[in-house]
């Protein structure tokens, strides 16, 4: 292990050491400049979307051509996810002023036809989004601090008209998922390190009893970001500031963590966001360097399975 350049006490918690990892390989050069890259999600044609956060860009990357075109500009708006309904929509998630006029718009794929779901004025910092088969969707509320939980995760329902919270006192609820059974969630809380999974009646909204747990507590500054499943229900989790992601499978036990190759050198560790491929067992991760040389990247590695297509695809 000492040999192991990736796998030294002061990189990773002595805990993980052990951990199976693999290394992921640059793929795609965004910009040669910083850019907050999140949101990574394929539509059902295998493009990929994602955003820039603080230049409030919405990008599509068309493949196998990787011809990336910039399809809308949110100012001032932070959008920090993309997700796709299944009538093809785009919904984009915007933090706002990161303090309370946070809310979730909608286009077409062109960027046309832009309007609201979850309007300004109620309050939120939305962060990330996840639809269900019902076609409400579940959010997270990116507010809070590890000595003041006053984030939480809401649902949507179908026709927008009604938001229920689902769970509060969090501090940073960050990334979200559905199992591919639709009746577990799972939640990252960024200040406070956790994995979060809950249960799910059928009205989408009540936890059962007992039905809570935290699998798992991340270690270090920042924490984990955004994440995704696959179709047989692993959790890949990408981790911000360390430059990697780390697997779990539906239990909830880490089984893989995927090193970006830069992050022995501290380089590229903004990693905030994986997205598995749809029809192949392969994944892309996106980082960028800060305020080093290195630009703002999108990597390719293996995954144990190909994407849960969720319901967009359906």
């Amino acid at each position: 292990m000492r040999g192991d350049k990736f796998l030294q006490p002061g990189l990773l918690p002595n805990h993980e050491l052990t951990i199976p990892y693999q290394v992921a390989e640059p793929w795609f050069k965004v910009s040669d400049q910083q850019m907050q890259l999140e949101g990574l999600c394929f539509d059902r044609k295998g493009d990929l979307y994602f955003v820039d956060v603080f230049g409030g860009e919405i990008y599509c990357l068309q493949l196998p051509e990787k011809q990336l075109t910039q399809i809308a500009l949110l100012e001032n708006q932070n959008p920090a996810a993309l997700k796709i309904h299944r009538d093809g929509r785009l919904f984009i998630c915007c933090l706002g002023d990161m303090e309370s006029t946070g809310s979730v718009l909608a286009m077409q794929p062109d960027g046309s036809g832009l309007e609201t779901i979850v309007d300004a004025s109620f309050g939120f910092v939305i962060d990330d989004l996840i639809f269900d088969e019902a076609g409400g969707f579940y959010f997270t509320d990116f507010k809070g601090y590890s000595c003041n939980p006053i984030g939480g995760v809401y649902y949507v329902s179908a026709d927008y008209q009604k938001i229920t919270q689902v769970m509060g006192n969090m501090a940073v609820p960050n990334g979200v998922a559905l199992n591919p059974t639709n009746d577990g969630l799972w939640t990252t809380e960024m200040s406070n390190n956790r994995l979060h999974f809950w249960s799910l009646a059928e009205d989408h909204v009540t936890i059962p009893a007992y039905g809570s747990a935290v699998p798992y507590h991340f270690s270090g500054l920042e924490g984990p970001d955004s994440i995704c499943i696959d179709a047989l229900g692993n959790l890949y989790v990408a981790m911000y500031m360390q430059g990697r992601v780390l697997v779990f499978n539906p239990e909830g036990i880490p089984i893989e963590q995927i090193f970006l190759p830069e992050r022995i050198q501290r380089q590229m560790l903004r990693s905030t966001s994986v997205a598995v491929y749809p029809e192949q067992k392969q994944l892309v991760i996106c980082s960028n360097d800060g305020s080093g040389d290195g630009g703002s990247w999108l990597y390719h590695a293996k995954s144990f399975a190909v994407g849960h297509k969720n319901f967009q695809f359906q």
